[in-house]
């Protein structure tokens, strides 16, 4: 690939990661050179409903666009959704030449590749002439690549423990096992997500209010989507009724959840408790990364991370594998994931979860 078109394919990944965290859209970066090859637009999505990248692009380009190239950190969608398609409008505005960073995997909105060439434009791909960049271009979108292929959101379980796997003391208080810095980075972590899920039991017993916030205690913007699993009601004082952010309560089986979340344009959920609801996922094969907060510290009681998964025998151990193991402050945070061959724990998918006598209280920083 030429120096030119990586250094502007980068300049459009760039300016993807401009785009929200959390949105049942990808985010997408463009910018469009006229015929001499000099910048004359720039764009980016800002988020479902808005303008995609290259629209936002065309528009400040102008007339400037014709005859010109347009470089995109995913490819060009091909389908009517909210906005129009941008094969086509890249089409309209007489681009005739489309770099794309990745090709796009949502099976009801690809081949904009195929529609460009088709009408005689020349189209690259990242995948072919510049791998590296395909790759951080599909690492910006990797929820929403998993959600789009998979019919589901991903499942990240986030937890925190002493070195003794302990969660809370004997006496149910737990704030808190790890540091500042930790709790900064959970939070960081959890704005990544489209909804944050807890059991009825954790919300009864620890109040939680479930939202994303600045190390200052202050309120972020966006807020994910406050979701409770289990049948027993709700107190009308509970914080997680607050105006914060919204909050749905549900009831049934992981699949069942993870179902109804997909049908909200949830790309990805953010596991915190308790341990029977973590357990639950676990045993349905349904939990897709762990973020693991390790404080240096014992209590040699108390309550744990997660609940019975149905192993009573050694060879039925569930073996994760790391991708990053890093300090935060005192504490370190593990991240791993599931071995490629590892099945679901024994248990039903179907089975309800999330009573208030059975989800024992584990929700830590929150």
């Amino acid at each position: 690939m030429p120096a030119r078109d990586r250094d502007l394919l980068q300049r459009a990944l760039t300016l993807a990661a401009l785009g929200p965290l959390a949105d049942p859209n990808p985010r997408v970066g463009a910018v469009i050179t006229d015929p001499t090859g000099a910048i004359v637009g720039e764009g980016f999505h800002h988020g479902a409903g808005t303008p995609h990248a290259e629209v936002e692009a065309l528009r400040a380009a102008g007339a400037a666009a014709a005859g010109g190239t347009a470089y995109v950190s995913l490819e060009p969608c091909n389908h009517t959704g909210r906005t129009g398609p941008c094969a086509q409008a890249l089409l309209a505005a007489g681009i005739v030449r489309v770099v794309h960073a990745a090709s796009d995997p949502n099976p009801s909105a690809r081949g904009g590749a195929a529609t460009l060439r088709a009408a005689g434009v020349e189209v690259a791909s990242g995948e072919t002439v510049a791998p590296d960049l395909a790759a951080a271009a599909e690492a910006l979108n990797e929820a929403w690549g998993f959600a789009v292929t998979r019919h589901r959101p991903q499942v990240i379980w986030k937890y925190a423990a002493t070195l003794d796997g302990r969660s809370a003391a004997a006496d149910g208080t737990s704030q808190w096992i790890t540091g500042p810095a930790a709790r900064a980075d959970v939070h960081d972590l959890r704005a990544t997500a489209g909804a944050i899920l807890v059991g009825t039991g954790t919300v009864l017993a620890d109040d939680p209010q479930l939202t994303v916030r600045w190390p200052d205690g202050t309120l972020r913007d966006r807020q994910p989507l406050r979701v409770v699993v289990g049948r027993t009601e709700i107190p009308a004082d509970a914080r997680v009724r607050d105006t914060a952010a919204e909050t749905l309560q549900l009831s049934g089986s992981p699949a069942d959840v993870l179902a109804e979340l997909q049908r909200r344009d949830i790309r990805r959920v953010w596991l915190e408790g308790g341990p029977r609801l973590a357990a639950a996922f676990w045993r349905a094969g349904l939990v897709d990364r762990t973020y693991a907060y390790l404080a240096p510290a014992l209590l040699g009681a108390g309550a744990t991370a997660i609940g019975d998964l149905g192993i009573t025998t050694i060879t039925g151990i569930t073996r994760l594998q790391f991708g990053d193991v890093r300090r935060i402050g005192a504490d370190l945070r593990l991240t791993l994931e599931p071995t490629p061959s590892a099945p679901a724990q024994p248990g039903s998918t179907t089975h309800p979860i999330g009573s208030a006598q059975e989800e024992a209280h584990v929700h830590r920083n929150r």
